[in-house]
């Protein structure tokens, strides 16, 4: 782990690495602060139409131009279910409900920060598809014909086990016939 900060954000006193409670720590000098470096919540949300999958286009950095889940990190007082469909309303323009939670995966941001990413399956209860906020566009890809630059490596990886589980899905039903 690295320790880039340098003092403690309660006192202003100097952080020192100090073994506590199992792994080394940063430890004010000052006022014994424990300074828990923790993930970062963040939300991304499934939103499908038959075969394909709802991706936008960033429009910032980190990973501008590439395609993502719509997806965004929690703000202070919202719940992860909050922020889902916040961030769809915001990216997508599109009104959805959560059908269920798909999974958490730990993901590694652009500068040095760890996310926990919720992801949730949803469905679209009205709204007009159109980019808004920090997407560019928004479009559907079969999960076969999926762009190139798929932003994040978790995306890559969720996807990958979306298409994993379509192909199971296939395969099941042609068994069954």
């Amino acid at each position: 782990m690295e320790f880039d900060y340098k003092f403690c954000p309660k006192c202003g006193g100097q952080l020192l690495v100090k073994f506590t409670e199992g792994r080394d720590r940063q430890v004010c000098s000052a006022c014994n602060f424990i300074f828990y470096r923790n993930p970062i919540p963040a939300v991304a949300i499934i939103l499908r139409s038959e075969q394909s999958i709802l991706l936008v286009r960033r429009k910032y950095e980190p990973c501008q131009g590439d395609w993502s889940l719509p997806a965004g990190f929690v703000e202070w007082g919202e719940s992860p279910d909050e922020t889902a469909v916040r961030e769809a309303k915001e990216e997508t323009n599109l009104d959805i409900a959560l059908q269920e939670l798909y999974g958490v995966f730990r993901a590694r941001g652009e500068l040095n920060y760890e996310i926990l990413l919720v992801v949730y399956r949803a469905e679209i209860l009205s709204g007009e598809l159109q980019a808004g906020d920090d997407a560019m566009e928004a479009r559907y890809f079969k999960l076969a014909e999926l762009p190139d630059n798929i932003a994040f490596r978790v995306h890559r990886q969720i996807l990958a086990k979306l298409a994993a589980e379509k192909l199971e899905q296939s395969t099941a039903t042609n068994l069954k016939t």
